[in-house]
């Protein structure tokens, strides 16, 4: 006749082993869930950004020096006056969550998807964080102007000639977090003075790129 104790030991054992599995099961969906709900939260704030559209509202903007200029929807503002190079562009947020601006990288020619964009230490960081709303339309603005800027000469020969070059975007969305770079292509109409803007690429910084 088998031993109680023993059969009460292994009863028991069996029992805990059960509610192992269970509190495994039940763990590794709650950490399921968190991460589904995590995930929604993230795409509800994440920003992504591209040319306005051609009919969309005129910007007018202002930068420190009190320097003026509008920016047409789809368009980008392009100067160089007294030493200084101006630029502008009209955004659209098609994301679902503010766009704050944070730096941008100017390449005085056209760049392709490829090459991969610059090192965020590269970029140029925005004197003010400029806010680009979800579903609706802003702008970008910046200037070049110091004198032994390496980039001002380039620019400033660009603009004289009309020729097309490339502008690198950086940004977040309102947590500072989901860091994307977005590369617009800002090119000369033949006819007229106007600059018009498309975009080529965009560079996922905290989560995994999906190509």
């Amino acid at each position: 006749m088998a031993d109680l104790a023993s059969v009460a030991s292994f009863a028991t054992a069996g029992g805990t082993l059960v509610l192992a599995v269970a509190t495994f099961y039940s763990v590794r969906s709650a950490n399921r869930a968190a991460r589904t709900a995590e995930r929604a939260l993230q795409i509800g704030l994440r920003p992504l950004l591209m040319p306005s559209r051609l009919d969309d509202p005129p910007e007018k903007l202002m930068w420190a020096d009190r320097h003026w200029a509008q920016v047409v929807g789809g368009r980008a503002s392009v100067e160089a006056l007294d030493g200084t190079v101006y630029l502008a562009m009209s955004l659209r947020n098609v994301g679902s969550g503010i766009a704050v601006l944070h730096g941008w990288y100017v390449w005085p020619e056209w760049q392709s998807s490829e090459p991969a964009h610059a090192p965020g230490a590269d970029f140029r960081t925005l004197s003010r964080d400029q806010y680009v709303p979800p579903g609706d339309v802003s702008f970008f603005q910046a200037a070049i102007r110091e004198p032994d800027d390496p980039a001002l000469e380039a620019m400033t020969d660009v603009v004289k000639n009309r020729e097309i070059f490339t502008v690198d975007l950086l940004y977040s969305d309102h947590d500072g977090g989901q860091r994307t770079i977005s590369r617009f292509t800002v090119s000369p109409r033949e006819e007229g003075s106007e600059w018009l803007i498309g975009v080529t690429r965009h560079w996922n910084l905290d989560r995994p790129d999906p190509r």
